[in-house]
């Protein structure tokens, strides 16, 4: 069973996939769109970051790749 901190953390992890899913398509369509590069490049910083680390035990750069292939697909 889950507890409430563990599931806070799996909605934070999954509002941020969710948001990378969406920069992804917007810029399949618009790749000069400056403010979707930048919330693109926030995401992955905060993957990258320990905060993240600290959320999920899922390697980041995996993650990364598996929603960039599913968008690339």
């Amino acid at each position: 069973m889950n507890t409430p901190y563990e599931n806070l953390a799996s909605a934070i992890v999954l509002c941020a996939v969710q948001d990378y899913r969406k920069t992804l398509r917007i810029l399949a369509r618009f790749p000069d769109r400056r403010e979707v590069n930048k919330e693109k490049s926030s995401i992955l910083q905060f993957f990258r970051s320990g905060w993240y680390r600290t959320l999920t035990s899922i390697d980041p750069e995996f993650l990364i790749r598996k929603l960039d292939e599913e968008a690339a697909a």
